[in-house]
């Protein structure tokens, strides 16, 4: 049995809390927050559950084996870095950190307190998200040409990180996973719509090898929350939307052929579209937060490596975010990773 400490009550903490205390290989011991009526409703719902102000408390509890850090993004470096110091296994939210040389630091001392440090990248542990993969991999699709993201909604704003940093870890943690990899090159623009410090929209153009192109578009000031990707292949093109429960996964046996024409003196080709039917897969619903945490905990009883979302994807995912803010802040000047 791993004993759990949650630190953080806000949003996702009360989620980890819920999901650790309902697998039958976990409990947990303690959550932490700043705020009182936040640990008085935690206390509620989980009487053994012991709440603290002090992070430290569970730091320094010597029978608590693994940490979840649930904070706002600047403080995830530092609080994950004492966890790893106190001999804790470490399950972090996304983004790792806010510097791809944190991310590497942290990397390294989890290697060598010989602690498990994984990220929090929810989506690699989607069905749908999983379901692409196989399509990519088994060359359902043929030659991929492009990708286009989406991920926007009104809201919920932020005031720690903009829409970027809040948002896309997501996307680009699932085209990383899909493409084995970090694009070589970004360009993106953002926009400071509401007028404060922090940009509420991007748009990013991401370059991965083989030539394929992605676009990411993440907003807070659009008027439909949108969870969706669409992925078009040579041979078949597939969307995938997150918030369709019943078909998420939508496979199109479309594609574009080239026909060649020949005259006297010269050689055409003719673009024909072949359209076909569309195939709705069953697709599981199991819940990605509980199939990540129950990675986690494997990860540990088998003292194997979080390799789907260990510190090495975190850095591939936060140098890639620090690469396209660098692009926003350039006017959509590329940068090369």
């Amino acid at each position: 049995m791993i004993s759990i400490g949650v630190i953080g009550c806000g949003h996702w903490g009360p989620n980890h809390v819920r999901i650790f205390s309902q697998l039958p290989g976990s409990k947990v011991v303690m959550c932490a927050d700043l705020d009182d009526k936040r640990l008085a409703a935690m206390a509620a719902l989980y009487p053994q559950l012991q709440t603290t102000k002090n992070y430290q408390d569970i730091l320094n509890n010597p029978s608590i084996d693994a940490v979840v850090v649930a904070l706002p993004t600047n403080f995830h470096f530092k609080i994950t870095q004492e966890a790893l110091l106190a001999n804790k296994h470490v399950l972090c939210e996304k983004p790792l950190s806010l510097s791809a040389q944190e991310c590497l630091t942290l990397r390294d001392l989890a290697i060598g307190q010989k602690k498990h440090l994984m990220i929090g990248h929810i989506f690699v542990f989607n069905q749908g998200v999983v379901r692409l993969r196989e399509y990519i991999k088994n060359g359902e699709l043929g030659q991929i040409h492009y990708a286009n993201s989406q991920r926007t909604n009104l809201g919920p704003f932020r005031y720690d990180v903009n829409a970027l940093w809040d948002l896309a870890p997501h996307d680009v943690s699932i085209f990383n996973y899909l493409f084995d990899g970090a694009p070589i090159s970004v360009s993106a623009r953002g926009h400071k719509c509401l007028g404060g410090k922090l940009e509420d929209l991007a748009f990013a153009t991401l370059d991965y090898p083989n030539n394929i192109m992605i676009n990411i578009h993440v907003s807070w000031i659009d008027p439909k929350k949108v969870r969706h990707i669409t992925i078009v292949g040579d041979k078949k093109m597939v969307v995938w939307d997150d918030l369709d429960i019943e078909g998420p996964i939508k496979l199109y046996d479309k594609h574009v052929e080239k026909t060649d024409v020949y005259y006297a003196t010269y050689g055409e080709f003719q673009l024909l579209s072949r359209e076909g039917g569309i195939m709705i897969p069953k697709v599981g619903i199991n819940e990605p937060l509980k199939n990540q945490a129950q990675y986690f905990l494997d990860c540990i009883n088998n003292n194997a490596s979080p390799v789907l979302s260990d510190a090495q994807k975190a850095y591939d995912v936060v140098r890639t975010l620090s690469a396209i803010s660098e692009s926003i802040n350039k006017k959509g000047e590329l940068v090369k990773l």
